[in-house]
């Protein structure tokens, strides 16, 4: 019998958690920056509920009506002929899981690391010096891969316990963390010397930005609409072969990514108005969380104890999203073998840590490896995942729109196909074509 989640909290915690990573903390704030502030950010939300909504939603109806990973789901949901053909569509869609996870595995060791430096009050050190300190961690590859191996045997750990005991519980206590500390942290924020300019600029529309690169700016919000959900890959479907028929998909969908934005939203009035406060560049990327915030840290009266606050933040929205995707990867494969699942933990934590190891070691595979499956295997997956919910080569419009609109809730209105059938795919073609031509 397969195993499910505990109540409603537990399955909007562990989909937050898996939405919710450092694309919320530092992509979020570089690209508003660039883009305008509040401009950037209405929209962003537009974005949000013309792709990230419909997209989301037909993920977890993939799960809730299969009890299946995506691979499976594809398989039993295709229409007689056609399961091979789809099943290895499905093969692909779910390997983006695992080229993710072998990077990313990386960068959560880095802030375990960190969050050890600011525990052990080394965070003052730091000023002055924290680029160069950084590129010297990253240099010393076996300290880089022990923090590495040590988040890939956390994630194996807690899959390997179950979905309720292990996964849920985990997410449900990393989440409160997580959404505790960020209000802490815009609360000391708000409070820093210059805050109010900061939030004005950051909340309030500059459409003289908007007018100077009007094109850049729709594709940016576009693309961070898109990327944030990490839709596209499978994730969403196993977490919705876990949950009930209580609530419309549709209603889930919409509590999910309102925790998503409202993180992305809060980290702005946490980069932001520290940036502003110290003169910092707030569009420095991903330099703003190992190179820039640590200056700020430094300047900052108690900003060691605020530094580690910061990055045991970072730690847990990186570890959720290591989490949910591990479990992605462990729940499909004890689908597809039928074996026992901490056997597949622990192998899928030794063949995430395994071939993380290049990424390690040399320098530039993370950044190959990051655009391979953001602009690349995200946009990929998320179209064939259109076709197979709204096309009769697939699952089928009738087959989703039922699924997905069962329980209370809003449900998806029937005039809403073409949407799915031209106006995503399109949307999702220019969002790749972008990509591969700005990378």
């Amino acid at each position: 019998m397969r195993e499910s989640l505990s109540g409603r909290l537990g399955f909007i915690m562990l989909a937050a958690g898996c939405a919710v990573g450092l694309g919320n903390v530092w992509r979020f704030p570089y690209i508003a920056g660039r883009n305008g502030g509040g401009a950037f950010v209405l929209a962003y939300v537009a974005f949000l509920f013309v792709m990230g909504l419909p997209l989301l939603a037909a993920e977890l109806a993939l799960g809730r009506r299969s009890r299946l990973g995506v691979t499976g789901a594809f398989a039993v949901l295709s229409p007689p002929g056609r399961a091979k053909a789809w099943r290895r569509i499905g093969l692909a869609v779910f390997a983006g899981n695992f080229a993710l996870m072998v990077y990313y595995t990386d960068v959560a060791g880095w802030l375990f690391r960190y969050v050890g430096i600011y525990a052990a009050g080394g965070g003052a050190g730091l000023g002055g010096r924290a680029l160069s300190a950084f590129n010297g961690f990253t240099a010393q590859k076996g300290v880089s891969a022990a923090y590495m191996a040590l988040a890939a045997g956390l994630a194996g750990a807690a899959c390997a316990a179950g979905v309720t005991k292990g996964v849920e519980r985990c997410a449900k206590a990393m989440m409160v963390s997580l959404l505790v500390l960020l209000g802490v942290l815009a609360a000391k924020a708000l409070t820093l010397p210059g805050a109010a300019e900061a939030v004005e600029f950051y909340l309030t529309p500059d459409w003289s930005a908007f007018a100077r690169n009007p094109g850049r700016l729709l594709f940016d919000a576009m693309g961070q609409a898109f990327f944030t959900l990490s839709v596209g890959i499978g994730c969403m479907a196993i977490l919705g072969s876990y949950t009930d028929r209580r609530h419309s998909l549709v209603k889930e969908s919409l509590l999910i990514i309102a925790v998503d934005t409202a993180v992305a939203l809060a980290a702005g009035l946490v980069v932001f108005p520290a940036c502003f406060s110290y003169g910092v560049d707030p569009q420095a990327g991903p330099g703003l969380v190992f190179a820039a915030m640590p200056e700020i840290f430094a300047k900052t009266p108690g900003g060691g104890t605020w530094g580690f606050f910061f990055f045991l933040f970072l730690s847990f929205a990186a570890f959720t999203t290591v989490m949910a995707v591990f479990e992605c990867l462990v729940g499909g494969a004890a689908d597809e073998t039928r074996a026992p699942r901490p056997v597949c933990a622990a192998a899928v934590a030794c063949a995430v840590a395994a071939f993380s190891m290049p990424c390690v070691l040399f320098d530039g595979v993370l950044e190959w490896e990051d655009f391979a499956v953001s602009q690349i295997w995200l946009p990929l997956g998320a179209l064939a995942e259109c076709v197979f919910v709204s096309t009769r080569i697939g699952w089928g419009w009738e087959g989703f729109r039922a699924e997905a609109s069962e329980g209370a809730g809003p449900s998806v209105p029937r005039w809403m196909r073409p949407h799915f059938a031209v106006v995503l795919p399109v949307l999702i073609v220019a969002v790749l074509v972008y990509g591969l031509a700005a990378g």
